[in-house]
């Protein structure tokens, strides 16, 4: 039997081919072709990256821009305002006649909107969630150690921070109303009541772009809070002033005014602030 021919790629090459064949050829880096190349030198003389050591898992710091049921809860309020806006915009446009003017007997010639209550109620409602929202940020930043809880259950926070606000409205509405029929006529009383709602609903307004900066640059947090509390001041002042020009009489009303300073504005305001504390810490 004929033996079989040996096929070329069985073939096994000599030793010297091997090396001759696969011998690197820049072991020293590759040669500068052309006039300003810069010479690559040995790749064991490169430097090598560092990896960083890896620290602890830092949790992701949620915010009301990232909750989905808090966003949704403020551009509720909003489009309550823009729906309500074209019945009753004329509203809007008195907010100063509202806000300042103490004279009983109205003008014949002045044009004010009838439909006025859906428009008030949503610029109301508007105010108490953007002071929600609002509180929420300022308990945050000014409490540390309720950062984390905040942070695990944003909505329930921020929807307890609403509700509060919208029953110290509720309070101040009735307070106001009672102490306008006792120290005052009915009509006194309605103006009484037309500033210190046209000056709530005019915060809210102020307070939203507030509030969006807060929300895009929490870093600025504590002077963008700090304007927040002054655009809460003035409206209270304006309100406080409004009032003692309606109840102001003789030198003896100032007493009463005092009086109704300290057990009206500042008592409550304080009792607002320890709920709220109070709140964060079981919510």
């Amino acid at each position: 039997m004929p033996a079989l021919a040996a096929h070329p790629a069985d073939t096994v090459p000599a030793a010297e081919e091997v090396e001759s064949y696969y011998a690197p050829q820049y072991t020293d880096g590759f040669p500068a072709t052309e006039p300003g190349d810069t010479v690559l030198g040995c790749i064991n003389g490169l430097p090598v990256m560092e990896v960083p050591d890896a620290g602890p898992a830092r949790p992701f710091d949620r915010s009301p821009l990232h909750d989905t049921p808090s966003m949704a809860l403020l551009i509720a309020g909003l489009l309550a305002v823009a729906l309500s806006y074209h019945s009753g915009y004329k509203y809007i446009e008195n907010f100063f006649h509202y806000m300042f003017s103490t004279r009983r007997r109205e003008n014949l010639f002045e044009d004010h909107t009838v439909n006025e209550t859906s428009i008030l109620a949503a610029l109301i409602a508007n105010t108490c969630i953007v002071e929600g929202f609002i509180v929420y940020m300022a308990v945050r930043l000014l409490f540390p150690d309720l950062s984390t809880t905040l942070q695990q259950s944003v909505f329930p926070h921020i929807a307890g921070y609403c509700g509060i606000a919208v029953g110290y409205y509720a309070v101040q509405w009735l307070v106001y109303k009672v102490l306008g029929y006792t120290f005052s006529d009915k009509e006194g009383t309605r103006l009484w009541l037309d500033g210190f709602k046209a000056s709530q609903a005019f915060l809210g307004l102020l307070l939203l772009p507030v509030l969006i900066l807060l929300m895009l640059y929490p870093t600025s947090g504590k002077m963008l809070l700090a304007v927040a509390a002054l655009f809460y001041v003035l409206a209270r002042l304006i309100f406080i002033f409004k009032g003692f020009r309606i109840f102001y009489g003789n030198l003896s009303s100032i007493l009463y005014f005092i009086l109704y300073l300290c057990a009206v504005e500042i008592v409550p305001l304080a009792l607002v602030a320890n709920v709220t504390h109070w709140i964060s810490g079981i919510l």
